[in-house]
């Protein structure tokens, strides 16, 4: 029987006609700024998000720390959502290659008001630690794939700007979080310094992420990449993956939406297992199993013996995240399986 993997979108493996495009890649090397078709990329990422200039990485995570790194000093702090991904999930990069700290606030499913952030900005007391960034992530991925309201974007930016902070995105699923809401990614990102994208989640892109800022933002950022051991040569064949997804993968991230929900209604109707609805507002399905009285390595044993795979995320919860690889069929199967599992 076969797998279907659901413990997240960077399970992906590229297309045929996405290793073509690699295989057929012109190349130069990138550190000397001679890689065409990562010029390409850039260019393209740039205008799509509205900025001045953008820089191919090997990584969300790199891409993340990139931003944050040019943009405050050590002993800043860094305002975000208690749940962030750069907080929980990059090995406490923020610390150790800024030296800033977190100023974690608790959002609703992932959402921070403008009121909280105007609350946590730190009085300009030379023995507090200095506000410097506010961070947001668009969709949040602990929150459930939950899209920013862009509304509360616009009042938090109006904040920044009264206390002359900078603002980056986490934007690792920001195409989602425009399929879903309508909203173009420029329009998102006008709001905001400096934003990561991913290539390699819901693209389906087997590598990478982008930066994007302004020009001396991006140069700053380019150099950075460089101490952190970022500097690609022939990047190009990676850079051509990405393009591809850019140019035929975007809109069919609304099927990925429409298999979550999917999945997400019919795991409701499982007993003992718990989904908040209106957070499942993209690819992600956040489901709590307590009441089934099964530990989630538990579950994640008896569904990846049925062909399965999900991951645990958190005491008594499970994520499933739906992709490209994993079709309606695949969805049904695996609401089918998870019943027979959890009931069992």
């Amino acid at each position: 029987m076969p797998t279907i993997d659901l413990r997240s979108d960077t399970v992906t493996k590229p297309t045929l006609a996405m290793r073509q495009a690699m295989a057929a890649a012109e190349v130069g090397d990138d550190v000397f700024g001679e890689d065409p078709t990562v010029n390409h990329l850039q260019e393209k990422v740039a205008s799509l998000l509205g900025k001045e200039a953008a820089l191919f990485v090997p990584s969300g995570t790199m891409g993340n720390q990139l931003c944050i790194k040019a943009q405050t000093s050590p002993g800043d702090e860094v305002i975000c959502e208690h749940g962030a991904h750069f907080l929980h999930y990059e090995g406490g990069a923020l610390g150790l290659l800024s030296g800033a700290q977190p100023r974690p606030l608790a959002g609703a499913n992932g959402i921070l008001a403008a009121e909280q952030i105007e609350d946590a900005i730190r009085p300009s007391i030379y023995y507090y630690p200095k506000t410097r960034l506010i961070a947001l992530e668009n969709t949040h991925n602990l929150a459930g794939g939950v899209v920013y309201p862009i509304a509360e974007i616009r009042r938090i930016h109006e904040t920044a700007t009264r206390h002359d902070l900078k603002m980056h995105l986490d934007g690792a699923r920001l195409w989602n979080a425009s399929i879903a809401s309508g909203i173009p990614p420029h329009e998102y990102c006008r709001y905001f310094d400096s934003v990561s994208v991913c290539l390699s989640k819901g693209l389906g892109a087997p590598v990478g992420s982008v930066v994007a800022g302004s020009a001396g933002f991006i140069a700053h950022a380019r150099r950075l990449r460089k101490i952190f051991g970022g500097g690609m040569r022939q990047a190009g064949i990676l850079a051509a993956a990405g393009i591809y997804a850019l140019d035929h993968h975007l809109e069919r991230l609304a099927d990925d939406h429409a298999n979550a929900r999917l999945l997400a209604e019919k795991l409701s109707t499982i007993d003992g297992v718990r989904i908040n609805l209106e957070t499942v507002q993209t690819n992600i399905v956040i489901m709590d199993i307590a009441a089934t009285k099964m530990a989630p390595a538990v579950a994640v044993d008896k569904l990846l013996r049925k062909g399965v795979l999900v991951a645990p995320f958190g005491k008594t919860t499970l994520r499933a995240v739906t992709h490209l690889d994993v079709d309606r069929q695949g969805i049904i199967t695996a609401a089918e399986l998870f019943k027979s599992s959890l009931m069992a």
